[in-house]
């Protein structure tokens, strides 16, 4: 049962557990954009197109084979990809925007650095440890 034992180490990763609620959200949110597209945009476009129901307004018959070139359904799966791409980029952008917020370092305090060599000097010293140049307190504050 090895390879049961390396299933559960893998299906316990945290990544693996972010990408499958991902999934499920992005199943979800799929859900939502095609009903708008469906239910709010399409009828709006037959509109705009003079059909008579939603979906009759771009299709067009191909011969005699009973079969239609539906312009409709086409930019109905174009609309949805682009409202779903812009909010995935969205989250992207606002996650990393996150990231960059928290991860970044902050700066350094300036150390003090020798007047003659511009080495980093110790707080309080009198003489500079690479050209031996007196400092005085002023200069080692800078």
């Amino acid at each position: 049962m090895k390879w049961l034992n390396e299933f559960k180490e893998f299906i316990s990763r945290g990544n693996v557990m972010d990408m499958a609620v991902g999934i499920i959200i992005g199943g979800a949110f799929t859900a939502i954009v095609t009903s708008l597209v469906e239910k709010i945009i399409n009828p709006i476009i037959t509109l705009i197109s003079g059909g008579g129901t939603v979906g009759e307004g771009w299709r067009f018959p191909v011969g005699d084979s009973g079969q239609f070139i539906d312009l409709g359904a086409f930019i109905s799966a174009i609309i949805n990809f682009l409202l779903i791409a812009f909010v995935v980029f969205w989250l992207v952008k606002t996650v990393n925007g996150i990231k960059s917020k928290v991860s970044t370092p902050k700066e350094e305090e300036a150390k003090p650095t020798c007047p003659a060599c511009l080495e980093e000097i110790k707080e309080g010293a009198t003489r500079c440890p690479h050209c031996t140049a007196v400092i005085s307190t002023a200069d080692s504050t800078q």
